[in-house]
C-alpha cells in the first residue's frame, strides 16, 4: 500500500503494476499504466475521421485494445530510435494522427513510474514464457498482461448478452464503444479501462479474457452458492453444484465440488441412503454385500406373496445407518478410516430381524415353492411383484432340452397360492349367463379349491367338471377367457439355454414347442452321433437300445436325445433324435422294416394270402382297384405285427419266434374285414345310384341322396384301412349298412326321415362346433372326447334310421347331451 501510494498514478494502475511484476510483464504494464493515465494520444480531427482511422489500423489488435496502446509505443520508440530528430517524430505523429505532445507526457509518467518502481527494487519477478501453447486460448504473454489489468479493473468485467451489448458488474447494461479494435470481435467476457456513460452506458478500452482467471483475481469478492446435492459413485463421496459469482456476474455455473465439507450432515444422509441403502458404490464393503443379501432374501419372500409390508422402509435403513455412523461419513474415505479405527464391520451388519417388519406364515410361504413339478420333471420358479413389468409374476425356468417333453396344461396351474385368486379371476370374468348361477362367487371358490381335485392336466377342463358336477353348471371351455387374466396369474415359461442364458420366453404355453436355434454343445452330441447312428442296418447287430440318453456339454449343461431306427424307402439306419415323440414314431415304422428283413421269405408268402375273392373285385374299383386294397391290406397286417417299440435284442428274438404263426390267421382276419366293409359300401353305393334314377323328378330326394354318398365317403375313405383300429373297422359295416336302409325308408316316407333327421342335426351341428374348436393346444383327452362323440352320433343314427341292426351300447339324446358336454368343457 505505501509503495502504491507514491506511485502518480490511480490506486488501480498502481495494483496492476504490482500484479504486473509478479506476472513477468512489469515492463508491458509500465507502459500501459502511463497510457491510461493520459489522455488518448491518437487523434481523428473532424472531417479526417477516414484518414485517421486508416493510419490507426495497423496498431489495431482484434483482441485488446490495452495491445493496441503497447504497440503504438513499440512503432513509436523504434521509429524514435531510428530517426533521432524532434522534427521528424512530429511529422511522423502527424502522419499516424498522433497527438506528439500527448506522447511526449506518456514518456514522462512513464519514467516517473520506472524511477519509483527501481527505488522500490519492483522488478519482474517470474521469467515469461511468450511461447504460445497449443489449444490455449490466450497466449501466456497475453493472460500475463490481462490478468494484471484484472487485478486494478476487477469491477468492469462485462459478459455478452447479445452482440455489442454487455452484461457489466452491478447489473448494468454496457455497449463496446463503436472506436474499439474489438468492436466486432468481441468475446464472451471483456474488461473495460473505463466505462462512459453519454448516450448510454460505453466500454472504451476494452480486451477479451477467460473467464477463467477471474476466480483467482476476484479472491475475497465471489461469491458462492450450492445447488443439487448428490452421490456420485465415480468420485466416491457426495457432490453438489458451486456456482461461483463477482459483482452480480455467474463467472462459474456448475462447478461439482465436495459437499461433506460444506454441509455434513446433509452430506451423510445422501451418502447412507445412496451408497450403503441403495448400494450404488462402485466396491461394495463386505458388510454391505452382507447388507444387500438379506435384503434380497426379504424382497424375495415379498415377491413371492406379491405384497410389500415384510421389508422395512428405506428411511428405516437410512436410520440404522445413521444410528451407527454418526453425522460426520460422507464419503467412501471417510467410511473407510471409520472401519478401520473400529477394526471389524460387524457393528454395520444386519440380521433378518432389523430388516423385517414380521415373519411370515411358514404354512402360507409352502404356498409358493421354490420349485414345482411340471410332468414328470421339477423345475425351478423365480418370482417377481412388478406389475406392468414383462417378468411380473411367477417364471419357470426349463431348459431347452426338455422343454418338448413338459406338458402345456401343467403350466396353468400356477403355485398353489395363486391357484385361489386365478380361479376367482376366471369365474368372474365368465360371461353372466354363467357367473350368475356361481354366486357368491368368494364362497364358490373357496368349495372349489378346497375340494376340486389337483391330479393333472388342464385346469379349465378340471374346473369345469367340478363344477358340473358340484354346482350342475356346464360350462364350455371356451367360455373361459383365460388370456385376458391378469399377467401374474399366467405362469411365465423362460426357455433356458445350455449356459444358462433365455432364449425365449411367454405366457402362452406354446413357447415350449416353438422352435428355436439348436443349443445344443455340438461337441458331445457330434460324439453321440459317432457312437449310435449308423446306416444300411440289414440285421439287427447294434446295442440295446434305451428310450433317451443324456448328454453332457463343456460346461456341465445337459441335453436329451433319443435313439430308434429309421426306415427311408428300403433303406433303414439307426438315428439319434432330438424330439421324443419323432423318435417314437420313427422307431416303430423302423422296426416295421427290420422285422421285413428278417421274415422276407414268409412275407412273400403272405403277400400271396392277401387276396381279394373275385366277387369283391368290382367293390375294390371304389378304393383304387383290387392291388391297390391288397397292398393297404398287407401293409396294416405289417403295422399290427411289427409296428412295436422294441428296444432290446431279446424283446426282438422272442417276437421274431412268436409272430410268424400267426402271420396267416392276422391277414385271414384283416381280409375278411376288408371285405365285409368293401361288400356294405358296394351294396350302399348300389342302392343310393338306383333309388336315384327312380327319383330323377324329385330334386328334395336326390339332394338327399347326394348327401348321404357324401356321408358315406366321409366314412369309408380311401385309407379306412390305415384310419381305423381293429375294433372300430368292425363297427364300420354296421354304419354303412345303416346309410342303406336310411336311403330305402326315406325314399319311402321322406318326412318321416325328415323328422328324424331334425332331431340329429342338433347333435351334428355341435359336433361341427367341437371340430372347429381344437386347436394345436387343444389337449389329447379333448381330442378323445371329441372322436367319442362323434362315434355316439354314427351310433345314434342306428338307432334312429335302421334300428333292426341294433347298437352295442345304450345310447339316447340325453347320452349325447352327456357326452358333448364333457367335451365342450374340455382345455
Amino acid at each position: 500500500g505505501r509503495v502504491m501510494a507514491r506511485l502518480p498514478v490511480d490506486p488501480r494502475l498502481s495494483r496492476m503494476l504490482l500484479a504486473a511484476a509478479e506476472a513477468g510483464c512489469l515492463r508491458e504494464m509500465t507502459v500501459l499504466a502511463a497510457a491510461l493515465s493520459i489522455q488518448d494520444p491518437r487523434e481523428r480531427p473532424t472531417g479526417k475521421e477516414a484518414q485517421a482511422d486508416q493510419a490507426h489500423a495497423p496498431f489495431k489488435d482484434a483482441a485488446s485494445d490495452f495491445i493496441t496502446l503497447l504497440q503504438i509505443w513499440d512503432r513509436y520508440h523504434e521509429t524514435k530510435a531510428a530517426v533521432k530528430s524532434i522534427s521528424r517524430m512530429r511529422a511522423y505523429c502527424r502522419k499516424n494522427f498522433l497527438s506528439f505532445k500527448r506522447m511526449r507526457e506518456w514518456r514522462d509518467i512513464h519514467y516517473q513510474l520506472r524511477v519509483i518502481l527501481d527505488e522500490h527494487d519492483i522488478r519482474d519477478q517470474a521469467s515469461l514464457d511468450r511461447t504460445s501453447e497449443e489449444g490455449a486460448p490466450f497466449t501466456p504473454f497475453y493472460t500475463a498482461v490481462h490478468t494484471s489489468i484484472l487485478a486494478g479493473f476487477l469491477s468492469n468485467i462485462a459478459t455478452k448478452r447479445e452482440k455489442f451489448i454487455y452484461q457489466a458488474a452491478g447489473d448494468r447494461e454496457a455497449m463496446i464503444f463503436p472506436g474499439s479494435g474489438v468492436f466486432k470481435t468481441s468475446g464472451p467476457w471483456v474488461v473495460a479501462a473505463e466505462m462512459v456513460e453519454t448516450s448510454r452506458l460505453f466500454a472504451r478500452v476494452v480486451a477479451n479474457i477467460d473467464v477463467a482467471w477471474l476466480e483467482a483475481a476476484g479472491g475475497d469478492l465471489c461469491r458462492y452458492s450450492h445447488s443439487n446435492p448428490r452421490w456420485e459413485k465415480n468420485r466416491g463421496e457426495v457432490v453438489a453444484d458451486e456456482q461461483v459469482s463477482l459483482f452480480g456476474l455467474v463467472i462459474i455455473a456448475r462447478r461439482p465440488v465436495s459437499f461433506g465439507k460444506i454441509d455434513p450432515e446433509a452430506a451423510s444422509q445422501i451418502f447412507i441412503r445412496s451408497a450403503l441403502v441403495e448400494g450404488d458404490i462402485r466396491q461394495p464393503f463386505p458388510f454391505i454385500v452382507h447388507n444387500q443379501a438379506l435384503i434380497g432374501e426379504v424382497r424375495g419372500i415379498e415377491d413371492r406373496l406379491r405384497r410389500r409390508d415384510v421389508l422395512i422402509s428405506a428411511e428405516d435403513l437410512c436410520q440404522f445407518y445413521a444410528e451407527k455412523l454418526g453425522r460426520r461419513i460422507y464419503d467412501v474415505r471417510t467410511l473407510r478410516a471409520l472401519l478401520k479405527g473400529r477394526k471389524s464391520d460387524q457393528f454395520l451388519r444386519m440380521t433378518p430381524d432389523d430388516l423385517r417388519r414380521y415373519q411370515p406364515d411358514a404354512q402360507e410361504l409352502d404356498q409358493y415353492p421354490e420349485q414345482v413339478s411340471l410332468g414328470n420333471t421339477v423345475f425351478p420358479v423365480d418370482y417377481v411383484f412388478e406389475p406392468g413389468r414383462q417378468e411380473d409374476g411367477v417364471t419357470v425356468q426349463i431348459p431347452s432340452s426338455v422343454a418338448p417333453s413338459v406338458p402345456p396344461e401343467a403350466v396353468e396351474w400356477v403355485v398353489p397360492g395363486l391357484l385361489e385368486e386365478k380361479i376367482t379371476a376366471l369365474i368372474k370374468g365368465l360371461p353372466k349367463e354363467y357367473r350368475k348361477q356361481l354366486v357368491p362367487v368368494n364362497t364358490t371358490v373357496r368349495t372349489i379349491v378346497d375340494e376340486m381335485d389337483r391330479s393333472r392336466g388342464s385346469l379349465i377342463t378340471a374346473l369345469g367338471e367340478f363344477i358340473f358336477r358340484r354346482f350342475g353348471v356346464s360350462i364350455p371351455a371356451s367360455a373361459w377367457n383365460a388370456a385376458e387374466l391378469p399377467e401374474h396369474l399366467r405362469m411365465r415359461i423362460a426357455i433356458m439355454g445350455p449356459s444358462g442364458e433365455e432364449i425365449r420366453s411367454g405366457r402362452d404355453p406354446e413357447v415350449l414347442r416353438k422352435s428355436a436355434a439348436d443349443p445344443m454343445d455340438r461337441d458331445p452330441f457330434d460324439s453321440a452321433k459317432r457312437r449310435w447312428e449308423r446306416e444300411g442296418i440289414t440285421r439287427w447287430d447294434f446295442p440295446d437300445l434305451p428310450e433317451s440318453l443324456t448328454l453332457t456339454g463343456r460346461s456341465g449343461e445337459t441335453w436329451v436325445a433319443y435313439p430308434g431306427l429309421r426306415a427311408d424307402g428300403e433303406a433303414l439306419s439307426l438315428h439319434l433324435f432330438r424330439d421324443q415323440a419323432k423318435a417314437a414314431a420313427a422307431h416303430r415304422a423302423g422296426m416295421v422294416r427290420l422285422f421285413s428283413l428278417y421274415l422276407s421269405k414268409d412275407l412273400k408268402f403272405l403277400k400271396k394270402q392277401v387276396s381279394l375273392p373275385r366277387t369283391a373285385a368290382e367293390a375294390a374299383q371304389y378304393f383304387g382297384g383290387v392291388k391297390a386294397v391288397e397292398r393297404r391290406v398287407y401293409e396294416r397286417v405289417l403295422a399290427d405285427l411289427f409296428h412295436r417299440n422294441i428296444r432290446a435284442r431279446a424283446d426282438f428274438d422272442a417276437a421274431l419266434a412268436a409272430v410268424p404263426p400267426r402271420m396267416t390267421s392276422a391277414a385271414r382276419e384283416k381280409l375278411a374285414a376288408a371285405v365285409e366293409i368293401l361288400s356294405a359300401y358296394h351294396e350302399c353305393r348300389t342302392t343310393i345310384f338306383q333309388l336315384e334314377n327312380g327319383s330323377r323328378a324329385n330334386h328334395g330326394i336326390i339332394r338327399f341322396l347326394s348327401g348321404l354318398r357324401d356321408a358315406l365317403a366321409n366314412l369309408v375313405p380311401e385309407n379306412f384301412l390305415e384310419l381305423y383300429d381293429d375294433d372300430r373297422l368292425g363297427h364300420i359295416p354296421r354304419y354303412v349298412r345303416a346309410i342303406t336302409i336310411r336311403a330305402r325308408r326315406a325314399v319311402e316316407n321322406f318326412e318321416r326321415d325328415r323328422s328324424r333327421a331334425a332331431d340329429l342335426q342338433r347333435h351334428t351341428d355341435r359336433l361341427g362346433d367341437l371340430l372347429k374348436s381344437l386347436t394345436p393346444a387343444s389337449s389329447d383327452g379333448k381330442r378323445r372326447a371329441v372322436e367319442e362323440f362323434f362315434w355316439m352320433i354314427e351310433e345314434y343314427k342306428v338307432s334312429l334310421f335302421a334300428q333292426e341292426l341294433k347298437t352295442p351300447i345304450r345310447i339316447s339324446p340325453k347320452r349325447l347331451d352327456k357326452k358333448y358336454g364333457e367335451a365342450q368343457r374340455m382345455a
